[in-house]
């Protein structure tokens, strides 16, 4: 049976620090996003773009930056991940910024309620984005969007999913973190979130990370992916808003990619804050394909995979 996957854009970045990741679901068609995963056995249905009100350009209003917009933006976002998982397809959201992912994965959410479904959520970046308005330095609501998920945030937010909050911290690990803003350090802990910073990584190596990130996945389990491509070093994917030098590796972010498909029970994605305008001629984009790829069965031989670390 054909996997079943939708393409669902969000050009906006109205919750991010930089301008142009509006421009990252197109960069990842002209990459050839939908051709690729159709050649790893996916019928593909591209939805096409969502559409929301324009980037203001404000300052924040309340330790928020354009909230009003941004709610509205998740809400579109919301509608669109919840139509495709009732459909039995798997979404994958074209972002956009990553404040986009309060609406995919309170959509997730729902749908995991509803189905008796166990939700894991792997937020693979190198910011916590467990901000809120009164720790966030900046009052851009990308950095905010995993806080609003476990219910810390403002109501328009907080509560898409039906119930606030979305998810419980328990459901979410955090892997590739290098840059926590000083008020987030103590949040997380907490509120409890496992993170996987890049100095775990450093000091186990990534294949042992990913086996404890992947810990529990079964066969109940409904797995979320979230890659905030500034996960992966600068010099690797230069077309990000919000580079951090020290990310990891095209080789271990592939190896990332290749054990999540492992579990066969990825069930919808973020592709976010791919930033075309900083980007080198769409290297960024092509890498994201890359790894979609990597998602979706590519893997240089048939493997048989030990269950132990």
């Amino acid at each position: 049976m054909l996997q079943q996957v939708s393409l669902i854009g969000a050009p906006t970045d109205v919750g991010a620090s930089r301008l142009g990741c509006r421009l990252g679901p197109q960069a990842l068609r002209v990459a050839g996003l939908g051709p690729a995963l159709a050649a790893f056995g996916c019928d593909v249905r591209d939805v096409g773009d969502l559409s929301g009100p324009q980037n203001p350009e404000l300052p924040p209003v309340g330790g928020y930056r354009h909230l009003d917009e941004v709610t509205a933006w998740n809400r579109a976002v919301f509608d669109a991940t919840a139509a495709e998982l009732a459909a039995g397809r798997l979404p994958i959201l074209l972002g956009g910024d990553h404040s986009l992912a309060i609406g995919s994965i309170s959509a997730v959410a729902a749908h995991c309620r509803a189905t008796g479904k166990t939700l894991r959520v792997l937020w693979i970046d190198a910011h916590a984005d467990f901000n809120t308005a009164e720790l966030t330095p900046s009052g851009n609501i990308h950095g905010m969007p995993v806080a609003c998920l476990a219910g810390h945030g403002p109501a328009g937010l907080t509560g898409l999913s039906g119930t606030t909050p979305a998810l419980s911290t328990d459901a979410v690990r955090q892997v590739g973190l290098r840059s926590v803003d000083v008020g987030e350090k103590s949040f997380l802990r907490a509120e409890g979130v496992e993170v996987f910073d890049m100095r775990f990584i450093d000091e186990i190596g990534m294949r042992r990370t990913m086996v404890r990130a992947l810990a529990g996945v079964d066969a109940d389990t409904h797995l979320h992916l979230s890659l905030d491509l500034d996960f992966v070093d600068p010099l690797v994917a230069p077309g990000v808003g919000t580079p951090v030098r020290g990310g990891a590796t095209y080789r271990e972010v592939q190896l990332c990619m290749e054990m999540i498909a492992d579990t066969g029970r990825l069930g919808s994605i973020d592709l976010v804050e791919v930033n075309p305008a900083l980007d080198e001629h769409n290297a960024t984009a092509e890498l994201t394909v890359d790894l979609a790829e990597s998602l979706f069965g590519k893997s240089t031989l048939e493997r048989v995979h030990p269950d132990s670390e």
